[in-house]
């Protein structure tokens, strides 16, 4: 072999050498970046997650990375010694990219983990309950992002309408409890099926999305809406989804319900219900959609002053409040969002009993640091309210001591209570899940 061939294979050799040098370095050294993320996020309590997330299952993992590109969210999937791995999971808001985008189908999704259940009813493929004729579709049943709840509605209505029991002329061949986004599904669903049906909410159009600040940013995903179209909606306002929803209905001559709550669906005999509302008002239907979310009443605090009316548990328009002193209370997402949209005109104050937040998105955690180190934002950690007065609030710091704060207006955002004992009263049946399986391939 020539001379000239030999340094030629050589510089090949070393250039191929160096290449596989450079992505092994590169791959151990990101490898290393989501190991501390990891240990980081179980630090900070947001290893663990709190709804639907994936899981990955590392007999069938080739580390392709495909997921990591997916996800819209950051910091949620990573990759260590070349296979997937999850980091934040409190942060994952379930839409399943991941699930979908995985070439070796190494990825299903699940409620709850082993150590950690979740409260689920009872459903069927078919979304039908134990109680035959009660169907549950949305946030109720672990899915809980907009594109996966209104998906839901319709295929709920469309098992539905091929069951069509006999009816009298005064009763409803459906009755759907839930104007959100499974809800409104199921309502065109129905209309365009040919049933009889009525739609109630307890409180407004839109379920948990209408009690979101009006500026906040729905995250959803493309798809069709019965007798509507298909929404090619990624980052969309509140107001423009709702809009969307009120063109949908009011197209198709649907009226909701809304301040209607339901407090007993009584079955009464094989396909035969008696709905009955808090405000005495009955209903009668052969089948029930319930598509409400999984909060229910807001949750309060049960500390005296807590009834006044400076107390509120949802921000509906951030941008008609200047000047005031505010106090926010909560450790997730919705308190802080909302803090962040009252920070330039009012003087806020976040109040969370932990010393850490570790239940909100990666993004919502760097935005609330920037916020804190502008001042914009002051943080009360491991504080707990204890009074709620006309002109001040009372609260003890992380060391016990007693504080009073001078207050306009305090918001409470402590989750709410899952309607266990409603579903119940109905006789559905409620199990704690770990980590049961949503989807798989």
């Amino acid at each position: 072999m020539k001379t000239e061939e030999l340094i030629i294979y050589g510089f090949t050799f070393l250039v191929c050498l160096g290449i596989v040098f450079y992505y092994v370095y590169r791959g151990s050294k990101r490898s290393k970046q989501v190991q501390q993320k990891v240990a980081q996020a179980k630090e900070d309590g947001r290893f663990e997650p709190v709804s639907l997330h994936p899981y990955i299952d590392l007999n069938t993992c080739i580390g392709s990375g495909a997921c990591i590109t997916a996800c819209p969210e950051k910091d949620i999937l990573g990759l260590i010694d070349g296979q997937a791995t999850v980091i934040n999971a409190s942060s994952c808001i379930g839409h399943g990219a991941c699930f979908h985008a995985c070439p070796v189908d190494a990825i299903s999704l699940r409620i709850g983990t082993e150590k950690r259940g979740v409260d689920l009813p009872h459903v069927k493929p078919s979304y039908e309950t134990n109680i035959n004729g009660i169907y549950i579709a949305g946030e109720l049943g672990g899915m809980g992002l907009i594109k996966n709840s209104a998906e839901q509605g319709v295929q709920a209505v469309e098992n539905i309408a091929r069951l069509r029991p006999e009816r009298n002329t005064e009763e409803y061949d459906l009755l759907i409890i839930g104007a959100g986004p499974a809800g409104i599904a199921g309502a065109l669903t129905a209309k365009s099926k040919g049933l009889k049906f009525k739609i109630v909410d307890q409180d407004s159009l839109g379920g948990t999305v209408f009690t979101f600040p009006r500026s906040k940013v729905v995250m959803t995903k493309p798809m069709n809406l019965p007798l509507y179209g298909k929404l090619k909606l990624v980052n969309t306002s509140k107001e423009e989804l709702l809009s969307i929803w009120n063109e949908a209905l009011g197209r198709n001559e649907i009226e909701v319900e809304e301040h209607c709550e339901i407090d007993q669906i009584i079955p009464e005999g094989a396909y035969n219900f008696k709905v009955v509302a808090k405000n005495e008002k009955v209903f009668r239907a052969k089948q029930v959609l319930i598509a409400i979310g999984r909060r229910g009443t807001p949750r309060k605090l049960n500390i005296p002053g807590e009834q006044s009316t400076k107390v509120a548990y949802r921000l509906l328009e951030p941008e008609t409040i200047e000047g005031e002193k505010i106090v926010i209370v909560g450790g997730g997402d919705s308190a802080v969002e909302s803090a962040m949209l009252l920070m330039d005109h009012n003087e806020v104050h976040l109040s969370y009993r932990n010393e850490k937040f570790g239940r909100i998105k990666t993004q919502n955690k760097s935005n609330l640091d920037a916020a804190v180190a502008a001042g914009k934002i002051k943080l009360l950690l491991g504080s707990n309210l204890k009074e709620i007065r006309k002109e001040d609030i009372v609260y003890t710091d992380a060391q016990g001591e007693e504080i009073r704060l001078q207050n306009d207006r305090v918001y409470i955002f402590a989750g709410g209570e899952l309607p266990i004992s409603f579903l119940q009263k109905a006789g559905i049946e409620v199990d704690k899940k770990f980590g049961k399986i949503v989807r798989k391939h």
